[in-house]
């Protein structure tokens, strides 16, 4: 089990490497965390929902993702609540002083996802959930040394150096951790270093004589590392835009962002510039288009968008001739009515769409969750995807759909003009040939990279970098 001195360290990243290294050497590996929190789910044949960083690790290990890859998803809706995701299934909600109680009751289904992929694997490659020195959520704890104590599984601390103080930040750990945690670790490893590595050989030492842990492994700051989805929202890009394109996409980043993941393929078109924009900021004059995306928390998310003030700036970027997509949560948005009346996402309501399509959304029913593919309603360009989703929409509008699924069905509107649209489906742009077409129609050709093959030499890349840096072998003697 690799557990971590706090969020962000690299948990995701080096499981997902050491997935595909194990992978190489022809062990039959699988990824597996009891607990997540994060609103970048992927969808599972099975028709359950899990993390995307799981969904990652699973194609690392050349295999499909599955439930019992992550039992406990935890989807945030509020400051203090979320949505449970239980095996792929919602089975309520909760705020975060009643997820401490209920902890001990997920623990045998958390056990028993594990159980199950032992039982298919030579090798299973844990992740803990933030930092294992949260000693104030030690009781009832899932995520962290509570699973690892319960499953008997050893564990290899990480630590950052990249933000400073990582003798601090093991060090630390092991002086907060119960005794009886604390003999669970059997190693420590360092990340994101930078610089001459022998400069930090009396560091690793002086952890080393601190803790009583060896040393496993100094690991280099890794660039291919940015090719792999980020977990959640906290890994969401800050500062300059992606590539330096004419052709510009604005994103706004609203509280709820969900499977923002849609937008990574965009950085393997040179003729893009997507801008991240921020609230306290204005959308982009010069977009050529603006893309809504998905949230958890559609309504909220468009108090939220109104607040900003982005809905004016919207139907100026409108006047000025621009495009707007609206993918899954950012396609309601787009509508008349958003009607919860059964508090799907919060409180019972209805609130007033921004009124670009003709359309209306009720978020009651069953989540909708599957893989689909077919071709683009206009141009007949293939994609495949997935839906995930609360809600059904309808309107005149549909009548235009952007999308045809194989089996017949279709997703999506188009306003009259043809300057306005949505859909449900993710993962959408990730097809070389949807990206093109959605770029030509502002003057490029697209590169018709794909995105799958980018993916695949991004964790080859991790694996080889984990390979020289890593003493795999020792790192296997460890595992029971």
């Amino acid at each position: 089990m690799l557990q971590g001195t706090g969020s962000g360290v690299g948990k995701s990243l080096i499981v997902a490497g050491l997935c595909r290294a194990y992978r190489n050497r022809g062990l039959e590996v699988r990824p597996f965390k009891p607990q997540n929190m994060s609103n970048n789910a992927a969808v599972t044949l099975d028709g359950g929902e899990i993390g995307r960083a799981q969904a990652t690790q699973a194609r690392a290990c050349g295999v499909p993702p599955s439930i019992d890859m992550n039992p406990v998803l935890l989807k945030p809706q509020s400051g203090n609540g979320a949505q449970i995701v239980l095996r792929g299934r919602v089975i309520g909600q909760t705020t975060a002083r009643e997820f401490q109680a209920l902890k001990p009751k997920l623990l045998p289904a958390i056990l028993g996802s594990f159980a199950t992929l032992c039982e298919e694997a030579d090798l299973v490659l844990v992740e803990g959930a933030g930092s294992a020195s949260e000693i104030n959520l030690r009781e009832n704890d899932i995520a962290n040394m509570g699973f690892a104590r319960a499953a008997d599984v050893p564990v290899v601390l990480l630590g950052d150096i990249d933000r400073g103080g990582v003798i601090a930040q093991i060090a630390g750990t092991k002086t907060v951790l119960d005794p009886a945690d604390a003999a669970m670790i059997k190693g420590f490893l360092v990340n994101k270093f930078r610089g001459d590595p022998g400069l930090f050989s009396d560091g690793m030492q002086r952890i080393e004589d601190l803790t009583g842990w060896p040393g496993l492994g100094l690991i280099p700051f890794c660039t291919e590392a940015a090719c792999l989805p980020e977990e959640d929202s906290q890994g969401l890009p800050t500062g300059k835009p992606f590539g330096e394109g004419g052709i510009t996409i604005a994103v706004p980043c609203l509280p709820g962002i969900a499977n923002f993941d849609d937008l990574d393929p965009f950085d393997l078109e040179s003729e893009a510039r997507l801008v991240m924009v921020r609230r306290g900021e204005t959308l982009p004059t010069e977009a050529a288009l603006v893309i809504l995306p998905g949230s958890k928390t559609t309504i909220a998310d468009l108090t939220c968008f109104r607040r900003e003030g982005w809905d004016i700036d919207l139907l100026a970027h409108l006047r000025r001739g621009g495009h707007v997509f609206g993918l899954c949560g950012g396609y309601q948005m787009l509508g008349r009515i958003i009607s919860d009346s059964e508090g799907i996402e919060g409180p019972p309501g209805e609130a007033q769409g921004l009124g670009l399509l003709d359309i209306e959304t009720d978020l009651s029913g069953d989540k909708v969750l599957a893989p689909v593919h077919g071709k683009s309603a206009q141009n007949g360009v293939p994609f495949t995807g997935y839906e995930i989703h609360a809600g059904r929409t309808s309107g005149p509008d549909c009548a235009r759909p952007l999308l045809h699924f194989t089996d017949g069905r279709s997703d999506g509107a188009v306003s009259a003009d043809g300057r306005v649209s949505g859909c449900y489906v993710h993962g959408l742009f990730a097809e070389a040939g949807q990206r093109s077409a959605l770029l030509a129609r502002f003057g490029g050709k697209g590169s018709g990279v794909s995105y799958d093959e980018a993916l695949e030499a991004a964790l080859e890349s991790v694996a080889a970098h984990l390979e020289a840096h890593i003493d795999l072998d020792w790192l296997l003697t460890l595992a029971r």
